[in-house]
């Protein structure tokens, strides 16, 4: 039974998994999330800043002892839209090359989707009728069995272009609102008759529509979200101010500054693809990132 580990450092992110896979499935060892920010206050300078390097270089660190002492067979890092964009990403994939022992891999969008898509599906047992949007800091993925698109726009991307002030402003909601729209204009909408919704922004937003007393993922697998809930959502947390949107139990606090704008996101979402609802999960690029590291082990 092959052991691999997988690491996922985006925009707002940092993730490790570590799973043994064997021919009935895959069983999660550590499946570990800390809020790094790697990308925040990159929209308009294009550059990493040292302290966003160090906060998630720190964060790799730990995740390269975990995978030194786990008896893990393969390992592989992949870095999405914050480094894929950064200037000076080399100065990144230096520092993380040191504390993880191994260089990550820039990918993407579309790769980025298509191990998206394998990861939430992989417990499916048609995915040929799945679509999955997943909403970044950086990029949301939108992606079937036959091929996706990364769109350049996430939570933390439409937060910093259009949402500078905590409760939000009517007009700046509108215009997060044109700009999500914007962004996904261009989509050619794939139609299934169901669709998943994975990372971060969706399970938290989840959470809250759940009323839980914690944000943590694995208590909102499979639970729904359609329009109304969505848009009840963005109301809501447009009312907030940051300190009462960090206050919210099920919201980890490090994500109340972009969760409005990872809602305005999910929101639009729903509207350029036509859906009635998704399925919200927990799983996602780190599954499908240890499923072809599980590949090529055989």
């Amino acid at each position: 039974m092959p052991r691999v580990a997988a690491v996922d450092i985006g925009t707002n992110s940092t993730r490790l998994l570590i799973a043994d896979i064997a021919r009935h499935g895959m069983a999660d060892v550590e499946r570990i999330e800390q809020v790094t920010g790697l990308g925040r206050d990159s929209t308009r300078s294009g550059r990493l800043a040292p302290e966003s390097i160090e906060r998630t270089t720190r964060v790799l660190a730990g995740y390269g002892r975990r995978i030194g002492s786990a008896g893990v067979s393969e390992a592989r890092a992949v870095a999405t839209a914050a480094t894929r964009d950064a200037v000076n990403r080399e100065e990144f994939l230096a520092a993380a090359r040191q504390v993880l022992g191994f260089r990550p891999d820039v990918i993407s969008g579309e790769e980025e989707a298509e191990l998206c898509f394998r990861g939430a599906t992989a417990r499916d047992g048609n995915p040929g009728r799945t679509l999955v949007v997943d909403i970044g800091g950086g990029s949301t993925e939108i992606v079937t069995d036959q091929g996706g698109v990364s769109v350049n726009i996430g939570s933390i991307r439409l937060t910093e272009r259009c949402l500078p002030t905590h409760p939000a402003a009517p007009e700046h909601l509108a215009s997060a609102r044109r700009e999500a729209a914007r962004a996904m204009g261009a989509i050619d909408p794939p139609r299934r008759s169901e669709a998943m919704a994975t990372a971060g922004t969706w399970t938290s937003l989840a959470a809250m529509h759940l009323r839980l007393d914690t944000h943590d993922s694995g208590d909102v697998e499979g639970a729904t979200l359609d329009m109304a809930d969505l848009e009840q959502m963005v109301a809501w947390l447009g009312s907030l101010s940051l300190e009462e949107k960090e206050a919210i139990p099920s919201l980890d606090p490090r994500r109340a500054p972009i969760i409005l704008g990872g809602a305005v996101v999910a929101e639009t979402a729903l509207r350029v693809l036509g859906l009635e609802r998704v399925t919200v999960t927990g799983y996602d690029i780190l599954d499908g990132v240890c499923l072809a590291l599980a590949d090529g082990a055989g």
